[in-house]
């Protein structure tokens, strides 16, 4: 099979971690014979500096004509506390996800047995812990217009805008992902008070009849957010909106004890992203001691996902799942009077695993 795949680096850590997530597909090609195809691209405050675009048109014309995206991260700090900046790394994120059509963001919380100690909640709550959130990303309020500011800067607005085939898209894609897990939906919205989560509800309710084996429960967002943390092993697939989802994926992502363990994908029109759910880290940048093993599982879900590899994707999964257990792991999340390997140390172990098993 020949796999094309567009690169895009990205900010901070982006391109260390990249590189050893490319070098993890690599070897799966070269064991599992298959013809491999890439092409980087800019993006990013990366981007800016470049050509002042954070996703330049040439960086979506690689993405347009590849199969598969793998992505590392954007974000700089020269941005973020600069409020006047009209141009920003995030925008380009933005950009890209409305160019490609990238509709749904999976995120699928795991827990490793080997970092339950690690997580703030008790390993009683969290062990056998196994979710699926599902975000709408191309709706909402982060794309709603109007939305800006008055003329004397002292009143601000942001428009929150749903359409019925944005609803069904997505919440029919939750409903597949649950048939092929614990057959579970939780709808997560804020119907009591908004009027775009009423009109969630009653498209769900339109959807869920045709999934009768599908258990389906609708639940506020506020009360979703504490239910995490008290009962999160009683969530199979959860569903909502952009906002709400890019909150509640986070508050999911420290379950497991680290957030730079979490893979995500992102399923689109024209292509899929695939890339670790954490940001650029840019205070860390070059350093060479940035966990990658969240970029690495983003490949296994590329393999998975964008091209139905199940063998390839599981023997990334094996690999990552034995570095854990021979303590070949970065310095967040080492054990104490345990060597803290480098970034690279550890992608090159993992190619070796991969290389011998």
């Amino acid at each position: 099979m020949k796999l094309k795949i567009a690169v895009l680096p990205g900010d901070g850590i982006g391109p260390e971690i990249i590189e050893q997530a490319l070098n993890v597909t690599k070897a799966i090609c070269e064991k599992f014979g298959h013809e491999i195809e890439y092409t980087y691209g800019i993006c990013g405050a990366a981007a800016i500096d470049k050509v002042g675009n954070p996703y330049p048109d040439d960086t979506h014309q690689i993405c347009m004509e590849s199969d598969a995206v793998l992505f590392g991260a954007v974000g700089d700090p020269r941005f973020d506390n600069d409020p006047s900046a009209k141009v920003r790394p995030e925008q380009g994120l933005l950009a890209m996800r409305k160019k490609l059509g990238l509709y749904a963001n999976i995120r699928p919380v795991t827990t490793f047995p080997c970092l339950i100690h690690k997580s703030p909640l008790r390993a009683d709550l969290i062990e056998g812990a196994d979710f699926m959130c599902i975000r709408e990303l191309t709706g909402g309020m982060y794309f709603g217009r109007p939305q800006g500011r008055s003329e004397d800067g002292n009143t601000a607005y942001d428009t929150c805008v749903y359409t019925r085939e944005e609803i069904e898209r997505i919440v029919t894609l939750a409903y597949e992902y649950a048939m092929k897990r614990r057959k579970k939906v939780t709808i997560v919205d804020k119907a009591n008070v908004l009027a775009t989560s009423r009109l969630w509800r009653e498209v769900a309710k339109e959807i869920a009849p045709k999934y009768p084996e599908v258990e389906t429960e609708f639940m506020f967002v506020d009360n979703a957010a504490m239910r995490m943390i008290q009962w999160p092993k009683d969530f199979d697939v959860m569903v909502t909106e952009n906002m709400f989802g890019d909150i509640l994926t986070d508050e999911g992502s420290v379950i497991t004890g680290s957030m730079g363990m979490l893979p995500s994908a992102s399923i689109g029109t024209y292509t899929s992203v695939f890339e670790p759910i954490h940001g650029s880290w840019p205070q860390a940048a070059g350093q060479n001691i940035a966990n990658p093993l969240a970029t690495i599982l983003s490949a296994a879900m590329m393999f998975d996902y964008a091209f139905s590899l199940k063998a390839e994707a599981k023997l990334i999964r094996d690999a990552v799942d034995a570095s854990m257990d021979q303590m070949v792991r970065t310095g967040d999340i080492q054990e104490a009077g345990n060597k803290n390997y480098s970034t690279s140390e550890v992608g090159e172990w993992i190619v070796d695993f991969i290389k011998k098993n």
